[in-house]
């Protein structure tokens, strides 16, 4: 689909949505007696042939759409989701952001929340969005296969309640991600049999086009026609495997009003981060003159890491559309490109400054609901590590071991059935335990002169929690095989960022410095390179609950574990039964 077409259509998308559905009526849509909203989807998982760099080859596609459909709702609608397995892998789809309210079953990561779709085999997602409103996005939760599954889920407002902002001229989504000439279920099968680290994407995309920096890529690129004077609404999405990314727009600032589908005290930037998996929300106000100029949209990584990655830039152009009554004796010159200026590659410092400025509205409306005492804390160390050669085989991981990657040196190894539904049916002996470490079992100097030992213990641990437990959570970066950031998520819940710093985190000095008052409420958030980051959140979901690095090399290797929280005492405290179509291993 061109630049100009996939715009158009999530114009024409928003706004066919917003009409139709004021009437009362929506193909595939009921309307339930109090007035919710049913809203009914298919994704049809299949091959499609696209072609970038002057490379085409078949890509694993819903619909085959690169990137794949968004997903409109409006807060309170329900949602139901068919996906009809029609390629040769095992699929999942996660709903990312979405708390899953007793919807557990439809969280969708593989072998912790369900068992994958098989090919050949469909499974219907079935949740209601309570509470929130904005930009969150779904991506395929299995393997690699995300890095082509992925799409925008776009939350409306109740009817009638406005933003807390100024209403946009228009709306649209901007998903970064990348194009990868290689297979990418190959790439990290090779990886991860070799143990050394897996081969860069050729180029990152902002809505699937690389942009013109690229080589045979002139005609692959985004381009976001405005008229002067306007305000639009961007709704940024990064869906990349293995890349925190910088973004800027030439000669033009944002002002950020909502990151992670949750509203925030507008500020304005030049330049801002987003993390695999965030989304942020900002307002474009554009010039009131017309420019004779075009801006170039530019997004590349930030990388504090060991090895390689991938160091190009990703363009889109924005340009002012031309009024019959706005011409001028300059509008038959040619117009210039304007390039922004983005940090260098590993700035840090840029980063933290960016990160502080995030604060929750806290006001009547949107209340910051920050646990002020806390019943379980936990500190978690972050980062990587190595496992044993397998004898009769050369590995290329640190000093002839494999990569691994581990929380509090526990590297999580995925069962091979479904723990949710383990734990529903009690049935969880030689599944997984209990007795995952709240601590490190072995303290040393975090961000120091690493230890001599970096192997790391391999098990299927959980956390379990009573039901509306206030929790604590320290994420401690580590230097074991070299600092760097780590974008962590928990699925199943918001949780509030109440401090961040560098160095080792300071239990007696560092949460005198917490801001309980208005921290900014995410589902996603960077452990600092050397640094740790605090979180808090209630544990008021039942269920089993996923948490992991959004960098999905490091979920392969390991980095991730589960929570179980227990029921409560009402109804609706309590985990649901699973549905009838429910995918077997």
């Amino acid at each position: 689909m061109s630049p100009l077409s996939y715009q158009s259509a999530a114009f024409f998308g928003a706004f066919l949505l917003t009409i139709i559905s004021s009437l009362g009526f929506l193909p595939g849509v009921v309307v339930a007696k109090q007035g919710a909203i049913t809203r009914h989807y298919t994704f049809n998982v299949r091959l499609q042939n696209v072609t970038r760099l002057c490379h085409t080859k078949s890509l694993v596609t819903v619909n085959g759409k690169f990137p794949g459909p968004t997903i409109f709702a409006r807060e309170d609608d329900r949602v139901v989701v068919k996906v009809v397995n029609r390629v040769q892998y095992n699929v999942t789809i996660h709903w990312h952001g979405v708390r899953q309210l007793q919807s557990q079953w439809a969280d969708g990561p593989a072998y912790i929340t369900q068992c994958p779709i098989q090919t050949g085999q469909s499974y219907v997602y079935n949740f209601t969005i309570v509470g929130q409103r904005g930009t969150l996005w779904w991506h395929a939760h299995i393997s690699w296969l995300r890095a082509t599954l992925y799409g925008p889920i776009i939350i409306l407002p109740k009817k009638n309640v406005p933003y807390p902002f100024v209403k946009p001229y228009k709306e649209l989504p901007i998903i970064f991600g990348e194009w990868w000439n290689n297979d990418t279920e190959a790439v990290i099968s090779q990886a991860l049999q070799t143990g050394g680290g897996p081969n860069v994407s050729d180029a990152y995309t902002i809505n699937g086009l690389p942009g013109p920096l690229y080589n045979c890529s002139q005609n692959e690129t985004f381009k976001l026609k405005v008229k002067q004077g306007q305000t639009y609404l961007l709704r940024l999405i990064n869906s990349a495997l293995n890349d925190e990314l910088f973004f800027s727009i030439a000669n033009h600032s944002v002002t950020i009003v909502e990151a992670d589908a949750l509203y925030v005290k507008p500020f304005m930037t030049n330049i801002l981060l987003i993390g695999p998996g965030q989304t942020t929300n900002v307002l474009l106000k554009t010039k009131h003159h017309h420019p004779n100029a075009q801006f170039l949209m530019a997004a590349r990584p930030y990388f504090t890491g060991q090895g390689t990655f991938d160091n190009t830039t990703t363009a889109g152009i924005l340009e002012y559309v031309s009024s019959s009554s706005s011409s001028s004796s300059n509008s038959s010159k040619r117009p210039v490109l304007i390039r922004p200026t983005l940090p260098a590659i590993n700035d840090t410092a840029y980063v933290a400054n960016f990160s502080a400025k995030f604060r929750s509205l806290a006001n009547a409306q949107f209340p910051a609901n920050v646990p002020q005492t806390v019943d379980k804390n936990f500190f978690f160390t972050v980062g990587l590590g190595s496992n044993p050669c397998p004898k009769n085989q050369t590995c290329q991981g640190p000093n002839g071991t494999k990569f691994s990657a581990s929380i509090n040196n526990i590297s999580f190894a995925l069962p091979n059935t479904a723990i949710l539904q383990s734990y529903f049916s009690k049935k969880s002996n030689r599944v997984y335990t209990t007795d995952f470490p709240s601590t490190p079992l072995i303290p040393f100097n975090y961000t120091g002169t690493p230890p001599n030992n970096t192997m790391v213990m391999n098990g299927t641990k959980l956390v379990v929690l009573p039901f509306n437990t206030s929790v604590e959570i320290v994420l401690q970066d580590t230097s074991i095989v070299g600092a760097e950031s780590h974008p962590l998520h928990i699925h199943g819940f918001n949780f509030f960022v109440v401090g961040q710093g560098f160095g080792n985190f300071n239990p007696k000095k560092d949460p005198a410095n917490y801001n309980l008052v208005d921290p900014v409420e995410r589902n996603t958030v960077g452990v600092p390179s050397g640094g740790w980051v605090a979180i808090r959140f209630f544990a008021d979901n039942p269920g089993v609950w996923f948490m992991h690095c959004h960098f999905e090399v490091h979920l392969s290797w390991g980095l991730k574990m589960a929570w179980v929280v227990l029921d409560g005492k009402l109804p609706t405290q309590k985990l649901p039964p699973p549905p009838l179509d429910l995918p077997k291993c």
